[in-house]
């Protein structure tokens, strides 16, 4: 669910219950709906606008910060090794040998993908990666 300011610029994501909420205690208002589907008096939102604007001057600096989560939504939750469908997340160079959480060095993976790779590099593993990891900036993360 898309939070847009009150100029109607993105902000971020939240859950259906979290944007029933905001149109409950009336800090947003209903944006874009989905046709004929209520949930009590509401329309269920798929775009809310939030009544009075907030400013984002933090958002002009760095994008988002580092999250496992985050990893898994820029790689589409798909295997950076394979392909397939990807649950945790991978060090491209170990954190046993110095690789920190940070956007450049983690990747999306499957369990069978990251447990092969165990602690190596993706060429000591020879395993190449499919996709280069980025930081994303925040106008990306609500695509």
């Amino acid at each position: 669910m898309l939070v847009l300011n009150a100029d109607c610029g993105p902000l971020h994501r939240v859950s259906l219950r979290h944007a029933i909420r905001m149109l409950f205690r009336q800090v947003a208002v209903v944006h874009e709906a989905e046709p004929d589907d209520r949930i009590g008096v509401y329309p269920v939102p798929t775009v809310v606008r939030l009544v009075s604007y907030v400013v984002t001057r933090w958002r002009r600096g760095r994008g988002p910060g580092w999250s496992r989560a985050g990893v898994l939504v820029r790689d589409g939750r798909k295997c950076a090794y394979c392909g397939a469908a990807a649950s945790t997340i991978d060090h491209v160079l170990p954190r046993s040998r110095g690789g920190r959480n940070e956007w450049l060095n983690t990747v999306a993976a499957c369990g069978r993908c990251n447990n092969r790779k165990g602690d190596r590099t993706p060429a000591e593993a020879r395993m190449p990666l499919r996709t280069t990891p980025f930081a994303p900036i925040w106008s990306a993360s609500f695509a």
